[in-house]
């Protein structure tokens, strides 16, 4: 089985990144480890920790061109989608820990969307996938 297990997330700092993706949105810190060159090894994911999905590897920006990527990762465009199983309670416990939303709750063929951004101004979708 192949499956992609990590995407990188460029971040100014490891603890406010962690801070916001464990208490914001929920995720749990699954690694945090020291690396030789100063730097750490920080990845949070969401949901069953006995469940197969892609989690995040945070990563320090490194130079200026790193630096200038913060925040911006896809452009402009939502670049990452935390899908959910019930739209309105992790809506609800988002907005109560800050989460700011670009949007208000939308019904698509798809399913509940809304667009929020991360600490750093990355756009995601909170999507709750319309059932057959």
């Amino acid at each position: 089985m192949r499956r992609i297990a990590l995407v990188t997330l460029v971040v100014d700092d490891y603890d406010e990144a962690i801070r916001f993706y464990t208490d914001a949105l929920g995720f749990r810190l699954t690694e945090d480890a020291p690396r030789p060159d100063g730097s750490r090894w920080v990845v949070v994911a969401p949901g069953d920790p006995d469940a197969p999905g892609t989690a995040l590897l945070l990563a320090r920006a490194k130079g200026e061109a790193q630096s200038d990527r913060v925040g911006d990762q896809t452009g402009g465009r939502v670049g990452f989608f935390l899908h959910t199983d019930d739209f309105a309670r992790d809506h609800a416990r988002m907005r109560a820990a800050g989460v700011t939303f670009l949007e208000e709750p939308r019904h698509e063929p798809y399913g509940t969307v809304a667009v929020f951004e991360d600490l750093y101004g990355n756009r995601w979708d909170l999507l709750q996938p319309a059932t057959d």
